[in-house]
């Protein structure tokens, strides 16, 4: 059953939703009828700390395989070290993987891909949570606004390259693989009258004024896109893999703790009532990744554990589709040049919203 995003009294009670869970189901409570997992190996994009972090932990907990992928190694093997010593000291230091990945950088993905892939191990999930939120304007290595290239560009492309071992684990073991894209309601924000491609190029022009709240917006937005682009495709392919995706919810994780100053103290202070721990916020990313009741379920949005609503523009075909060849644009031509230039980038963006019949300002 679809239902909407539960109502201000019922999240702050955490009442239960149709699944069973609701706002205040932790993690591992929404494991607990996943069963061993010890058949599962899966790739947690931002598994150093936070929500990423504790996804990692509940999954080893369970018994899965795990890689994680970081830009900061000496972060990710502090946390693989903490991983194996909660494990104890019988279990196969192997069994958590950390290999470098920048998600800013498509040549790094690439890497990243390539190295995994070499590692000839089986893939059943794909859980792209890492992001981050800039405060000022930066341009990737690639010529793409720094946020959209983080949360959602560098996604796009790790999950391209790796579906076709994601469908060839499905196939040979019969075990569905799934794809979680962790968003947010903060998708929400990003106004259908302003076109995404066309604010994405002001931005990246520098041609209207950097707005870190709705550039994370975008990208947050970009990943539900992404999410029903991907299952239409996944069905096409006839592959057993699924895609959903998931809000969290408000967390105070480093993400924020980064804008630590008296007015974000003051503000997370009056809406503590509000806030997720860690525990919890991992708990829609959990239930979608390994839950039995979301077996063959794809490209839905979920919320505290319950399908939910996205916004009207996040739920449009049209837009993912768009975004989608956008997507497969841009880095088709980062694979043949390794590196678009400023006016390739342009003319994506113009391709982008020819069917619109609208000028780039």
């Amino acid at each position: 059953m679809t239902t909407t995003m539960l109502s201000p009294l019922r999240y702050l009670a955490g009442t239960a939703g149709p699944s069973g869970f609701g706002s205040r189901t932790t993690a591992e409570e929404a494991t607990d009828g996943a069963g061993d997992l010890s058949h599962i190996t899966a790739i947690v994009t931002g598994a150093t700390s936070g929500i990423g972090a504790e996804t990692a932990r509940v999954l080893a907990k369970r018994g899965a395989r795990l890689v994680l992928p970081a830009r900061n190694l000496k972060a990710a093997e502090d946390a693989r070290a903490r991983l194996l010593a909660e494990l104890g000291p019988a279990t196969d230091a192997g069994r958590v993987v950390v290999l470098p990945l920048d998600l800013s950088s498509l040549g790094s993905v690439r890497r990243f891909a390539r190295r995994f892939l070499a590692l000839r191990l089986p893939l059943n999930l794909l859980i792209n949570n890492a992001g981050q939120f800039a405060d000022r304007l930066a341009v990737s290595e690639d010529g793409v606004e720094m946020t959209f290239a983080t949360n959602y560009l560098g996604h796009f492309l790790l999950t391209r390259l790796l579906l076709g071992r994601m469908a060839e684990t499905a196939r040979d073991t019969g075990v569905q693989g799934r794809v979680v894209n962790v968003s947010s309601t903060v998708h929400t924000w990003f106004a259908a009258a302003d076109d995404p491609f066309a604010y994405l190029h002001r931005v990246t022009r520098k041609t209207t004024p950097y707005d870190p709240t709705k550039a994370y917006a975008l990208s947050k937005l970009a990943n539900v896109l992404h999410t029903n682009a991907l299952a239409e495709r996944l069905k096409e392919m006839g592959a057993n893999v699924t895609a959903n995706c998931v809000h969290p919810g408000i967390v105070r994780t480093r993400l924020i703790r980064d804008r630590a100053g008296l007015v974000t103290n003051t503000v997370f202070f009056l809406a503590s009532k509000l806030l997720k721990t860690v525990h919890q916020a991992a708990a829609t990313t959990c239930y979608a990744a390994v839950h039995p009741a979301v077996a063959g379920v794809s490209g839905k949005y979920f919320a505290d554990c319950n399908e939910a609503s996205p916004s009207k523009l996040a739920s449009s075909s049209k837009e993912a589709s768009k975004l989608w060849s956008f997507s497969e644009g841009i880095t088709a031509e980062k694979e043949k040049q390794g590196v678009v230039h400023p006016t390739s980038f342009r003319l994506q963006v113009q391709n982008s919203n020819a069917d619109r019949g609208m000028a780039i300002a």
